[in-house]
């Protein structure tokens, strides 16, 4: 697939990976309708993009809200004149006890990883079938496909949006409108905080550089993957957990009990 000139809706467009990829789609010559909450970094981010002579438009907004995703859609409808690609990237992370997660924070956390992009899929998909074109990019995460420990309700929205991408691509599959599921791995981003980042350490986990995930973002779509799994040996271990979970159980252990002398530090 070709970028130039494609209508792309990016969520989550201010955070570590979300910023680097609108300035990596911007310079492949798409038109970006760009999704944040923080409304001032936003108009920042636009404004770079802009005078960089890319063309895109600022939706300043909580995609939780009643009725955003409709605002969503129909705000680039109007800007941009269609839509062609959905990027759903907005998400929130806590590493934490799950005994300590309070009911407010998890729900919040399904919300904004799995209902939000899921409403906004479903109010683009009347346009993007009606004119039998479009590809949908649901950004998960290798905890989408291995269930972390202390991580209970991330790797739960993650693990949920793989399903949503499956089921939505078979649904699909008579259409031109196509599923992509693309799974990072643990990226050095602000998601992580300095516990969790001196956790990731100490378990020797892998860290992609957000310029490295954004690049293979935009790859997976400029190849119109179906799933595409960045990083070796997560991509390996992420089928192994699906033949043999119980396998994984005991090759995880040592990290588990590192993580939780971390998670028990939190506050």
């Amino acid at each position: 697939m070709n970028l130039a000139k494609k209508r792309i809706i990016l969520t989550g467009a201010a955070g570590g990976i979300g910023y680097r990829l609108a300035l990596l789609l911007a310079k492949k010559g798409a038109h970006l309708a760009l999704v944040e909450r923080n409304a001032q970094r936003l108009s920042e981010i636009c404004a770079e993009i802009n005078q960089s002579g890319g063309q895109t438009c600022a939706i300043a907004l909580d995609l939780t809200a009643d009725g955003a995703a409709g605002e969503v859609i129909d705000t680039a409808l109007q800007t941009l004149g269609g839509i062609d690609i959905i990027i759903n990237n907005a998400g929130i992370m806590d590493f934490t006890l799950y005994e300590r997660q309070s009911p407010e924070r998890i729900d919040q956390v399904i919300n904004v990883n799995v209902i939000a992009p899921m409403l906004l899929v479903r109010a683009a998909l009347p346009h993007l079938l009606a004119q039998n074109s479009g590809r949908i990019v649901n950004i998960g995460s290798a905890f989408g496909s291995i269930g972390f420990a202390h991580f209970a309700t991330y790797c739960a929205s993650k693990f949920a949006m793989r399903g949503f991408s499956e089921a939505l691509r078979r649904e699909l599959a008579d259409s031109q409108v196509g599923v992509s599921y693309v799974s990072p791995r643990a990226a050095r981003t602000a998601l992580n905080d300095e516990l969790t980042t001196q956790m990731l350490i100490e378990t020797k986990t892998n860290m992609d550089e957000p310029d490295y995930v954004a690049a293979q973002i935009v790859q997976a779509i400029e190849q119109e993957a179906k799933e595409y799994f960045i990083g070796q040996p997560e991509s390996f271990f992420a089928r192994l957990n699906g033949m043999f979970p119980r396998l994984v159980d005991g090759g995880l252990l040592k990290n588990t009990r590192i993580a939780r002398k971390y998670a028990s530090m939190k506050k």
